[in-house]
């Protein structure tokens, strides 16, 4: 999936960090799509699901591993790659596999490492999906 046509929510309850994030991401060609707590995010991921979820675990309402949650059981989206962002350590890692995270961006963000990670992310969830398209499309009689 190239960068120009990827969607990525960043959700974030401290508008720097999202404002910080977005300037980045769009630098390097992404769609972004910005939510400051977890139920503005899913009511945006249920209208127009995205590519890639950049998703803050510290906020208050409804956190980020409630929403991962929230995700990993809704049909539509499930598929989704989540990447949660944290200043914690390795508790945190730990809550957030079990819960269905696809990986972890550790605060303060080394923005190498994001670029890295949302492209490698972004690559191999387009790859699955090609996999899943080519299968269904293989087995069906003509």
């Amino acid at each position: 999936m190239s960068s120009e046509t990827a969607q990525i929510l960043v959700v974030d309850d401290v508008l720097d960090n999202l404002s910080l994030l977005q300037t980045f991401l769009q630098a390097e060609g992404y769609t972004v799509e910005m939510a400051s707590d977890g139920a503005l995010a899913w009511d945006k991921m249920k209208a127009a699901p995205p590519d890639l979820v950049l998703l803050d675990i510290m906020m208050p309402n409804m956190d980020g591993y409630e929403l991962t949650r929230k995700i990993r059981r809704d049909d539509q989206l499930r598929s989704i790659p989540v990447v949660l962002i944290t200043a914690h350590v390795e508790a945190c890692r730990i809550k957030g596999l079990a819960v269905g995270a696809t990986d972890f961006i550790r605060k303060p963000i080394d923005f190498d490492d994001l670029t890295i990670r949302v492209k490698a992310i972004l690559e191999h969830s387009a790859s699955v999906q090609r996999s899943q398209d080519f299968h269904f499309t293989s087995i069906n009689p003509i």
